[in-house]
């Protein structure tokens, strides 16, 4: 009777664990993000035209669940601005400098941006909703967007291209919703990030 009642007692443990996920699921794990071989790409445009080029990723990370992605972070570096469609060397720095300053990103008083994860909803296997909160000149936005999310048993990539109004965040310079008279010197408000990021498993 003794062996019975063990027994019993050890099969409701063991479909309970097993019910539980106790050999599915290891919890989530946090990636660092490769910050060397993740990259993001910034577009501009204006009437007679647009620009390019490249922000450093200065620190991140991804929370993961076996292949899905949970959460994460990372930290954009604004003194890192970098124009790449420009050859003229003295046109290329002017951009550059304007961009920094205190029309566009203020890099100086503002050296950081931040991106967090609220929610990672999964549509299939390898595309999500990302929603989360954008700081940019301290200004903090809820912002919603696709991403595609690979997790393998190397690596884990999130590539996003998100589209951003950058009045949002009080960036106001050249735009027509603000300012009249701007004639064909207007700038569009929307700017656009491309968004690599990898990180080691």
């Amino acid at each position: 009777m003794k062996k019975l009642a063990q027994l019993a007692l050890f099969s409701v443990w063991f479909v309970s664990s097993f019910a539980m996920g106790f050999d599915k699921s290891k919890g989530n794990k946090t990636l660092k993000v490769d910050t060397q071989n993740s990259k993001l790409v910034w577009k501009g445009k204006k009437f007679t035209g647009e620009h390019w080029g490249n922000i450093d990723i200065s620190s991140g990370s991804l929370i993961v669940d076996g292949t899905k992605l949970k959460g994460g972070a990372f930290d954009i570096d604004l003194k890192s601005i970098t124009v790449t469609d420009i050859t003229d060397k003295d046109g290329n720095a002017k951009l550059v400098g304007h961009l920094k300053g205190d029309d566009f990103f203020a890099a100086d008083k503002f050296p950081k941006s931040t991106f967090v994860i609220t929610s990672a909803t999964p549509k299939d296997k390898e595309n999500y909703e990302i929603a989360g909160k954008l700081t940019i000149k301290g200004v903090t936005k809820e912002i919603k967007f696709p991403a595609v999310v690979t997790i393998d048993s190397k690596k884990a990539t999130a590539k996003a291209k998100i589209t951003i109004n950058r009045t949002d965040f009080g960036i106001k310079y050249g735009s027509k919703s603000f300012f009249d008279n701007l004639g064909d010197k207007f700038i569009y408000d929307d700017f656009e990030l491309d968004i690599n990021l990898t990180s080691a498993l």
